[in-house]
């Protein structure tokens, strides 16, 4: 009896294991048990014969893939290095007959899995720098649909490059490039496109940027023709349209309010020579220093002749040719004084000649150089002679050359005298009263086509 009481305990424990199996056991009828069964697929099931070097279609056709994109930010724009910064969620689907299963529902699969499956080997062909998200972990998502579809998303943060072109800066608008290239898979074996056209791309209708505004955006499907062959590309087009308002308040009107403190020296007295002079050197230097600031964001290119340098370079010359005004009234009034002292110099050697003497009398419009003698010299007389002209109107000199020679050379010399006097000043206090409106109406005209041209054309 005693070695017969453990096989009874043994074969009474079978017996009711058995009896709760057969009584908790779904039936195969249930659809909890077709759920147990199909829509709950492990790893193991749907990798099983998996071969992740092949891609899906192989000697089918070519793998379809829709891309789309969002753009969460730009971050920075730089025209030195004609490039920018942008993190964008890329998200890209294609069917894969190999992970179909029953069921109408998706799973979420690690992203860490994402060496168990074929992917696309796309890439971005003008990116100078781009790093995946890794906190906390690598921002990947994979999700697997019950037809085989798989959505395979990334968040990137790539320095792309974009050639800018800098003439009309900074009144300029570019046009950059987002481009999206397989690298391996020519269009034999891949094709790109986009899902929804350009509402593929979210984030740049509200984004917001410091130095510009986004005007418009488009997305093309194009090819990539390489040596190795032909490759799928997907494009995406955006315009930016930099803001000039920062460079109004900033350079443009600085620099307008130089030159018109240049024209403040119009006002001042020529005998004032210090405070004109001041005020022009002063200017002057200004100006300088703010053309150097202007250029030091802007990269050192000879090519680029830009509209703000255009612009500084215009201001730079009225500044200095306001200076130059000075120099040149400054020089006539000299020389007007000069002639004035000789003048009246000779006026009193005649009259203490008591009319004795033949004195020549100097018009004031000459300069001191053509009477040839110093402001505190009196006159050589032997230098004025007279040249008498012959009747029958031609010109000749008792000394001078032969009768054949029939042409005189005081004839050059009255025409030369002609031309000259057209461009004395006989009043050099004028100068500045004529500069006063002209270089206003001047540097008024040169804005106006400035601005048109730059603006509109």
């Amino acid at each position: 009896m005693t070695n017969l009481q453990p096989l009874a305990l043994t074969l009474l424990v079978m017996c009711l294991s058995c009896g709760l199996q057969s009584v908790f056991m779904f039936p195969s009828g249930h659809p909890w048990g077709d759920w147990n069964d199909s829509l709950q697929p492990t790893i193991q099931k749907l990798m099983k014969g998996y071969n992740r070097y092949l891609r899906p279609n192989f000697n089918e056709g070519p793998v379809e893939i829709g891309m789309s994109l969002d753009i969460a930010s730009i971050d920075a724009i730089s025209e030195i290095n004609m490039d920018y910064t942008a993190t964008i969620f890329l998200r890209q689907r294609w069917c894969d007959s190999r992970l179909v299963f029953p069921g109408n529902e998706s799973v979420s699969v690690d992203g860490r899995l994402v060496s168990l499956l074929w992917i696309p080997d796309t890439f971005i062909p003008d990116s100078k720098r781009s790093f995946l998200h890794d906190v906390t972990v690598e921002n990947r998502l994979i999700r697997i649909f019950s037809n085989g579809t798989v959505l395979y998303a990334l968040r990137i943060t790539a320095t792309i490059a974009c050639n800018m072109d800098l003439t009309k800066y900074p009144m300029d608008r570019q046009v950059c490039t987002l481009q999206l290239e397989s690298w391996g898979y020519n269009l034999q074996d891949v094709v790109f496109y986009w899902t929804r056209g350009n509402d593929s791309v979210k984030g740049l209708d509200t984004l917001r940027l410091a130095q510009y505004s986004i005007e418009s955006y488009h997305t093309t499907v194009s090819e990539a023709v390489y040596e190795t062959g032909l490759y799928p590309k997907l494009v995406l087009h955006f315009a930016l349209r930099r803001n000039v308002l920062f460079f109004i308040l900033e350079t443009y009107v600085p620099s307008t309010l130089l030159v018109v403190l240049s024209w403040v020296s119009f006002w001042i007295s020529q005998s004032s020579v210090p405070a004109r002079t001041c005020i022009g050197v002063t200017t002057v230097l200004t100006m300088t220093t703010l053309m150097m600031g202007a250029r030091t964001s802007l990269p050192n290119a000879n090519c680029f002749i830009k509209a703000i340098d255009v612009y500084l370079g215009i201001c730079f010359t009225f500044i200095f040719g306001a200076l130059l005004e000075y120099a040149y009234a400054h020089f006539y009034i000299m020389q007007h004084q000069t002639v004035e002292q000789l003048h009246s110099q000779l006026l009193r050697e005649m009259n203490d000649s008591k009319g004795n003497g033949s004195i020549p009398m100097v018009s004031s419009s000459q300069p001191a150089e053509e009477v040839g003698a110093a402001p505190d010299e009196p006159p050589d007389l032997s230098l004025v002679k007279s040249h008498p002209e012959s009747d029958d109107g031609s010109c000749t000199d008792r000394a001078g050359p032969p009768a054949g020679n029939r042409r005189c050379l005081t004839s050059v010399k009255d025409a030369s005298r002609r031309v000259a006097s057209v461009f004395v000043i006989e009043n050099p206090h004028n100068i500045d009263r004529h500069a006063r409106s002209l270089f206003p109406a001047a540097f008024f005209f040169v804005n106006v086509l400035y601005w048109l041209y730059y603006l509109f054309l």
